[in-house]
């Protein structure tokens, strides 16, 4: 993770916006990303990483969620990118069991388009 994207988080964090947590989670979240071999940086995370941020947030705070009205074609570009709808689903889950906050359809789908998106944007992984 570049320091930009570090700053991003921290700013979430002490501003008030998401709690401690959360912040950590995302910032795991992340860090495994990046273990796995995708850029992560501001320039290739920083929507997912709000966008993550915030809705942890809002479930944590007892806010709604409501569905989109995209989410029928969010879902229809997500079926040529399974193995980020399985990474999206493996993080709802994580953060359903760690912070009590079980992601909704559409934002496991949104959060897999953004998946999609930083796996597009990260270098191929050699192979030995």
């Amino acid at each position: 993770m570049d320091d930009q994207l570090a700053l991003r988080i921290q700013l979430f964090r002490e501003g008030g916006q998401v709690k401690p947590e959360v912040a950590d989670f995302v910032a795991a979240e992340l860090a495994a990303l990046e273990a796995e071999g995708h850029l992560v940086t501001e320039a290739t995370a920083a929507m997912l990483t709000s966008h993550l941020m915030m809705a942890i947030g809002r479930l944590l705070n007892g806010e709604p969620i409501e569905q989109f009205l995209t989410d029928d074609q969010v879902a229809a570009e997500l079926a040529d990118h399974p193995e980020a709808v399985t990474r999206a689903r493996e993080a709802s889950a994580r953060a359903e069991r760690e912070l009590g906050a079980a992601l909704p359809e559409s934002e496991i789908n949104f959060l897999g388009m953004h998946l999609a998106v930083l796996a597009r944007q990260s270098p191929p992984a050699s192979t030995p």
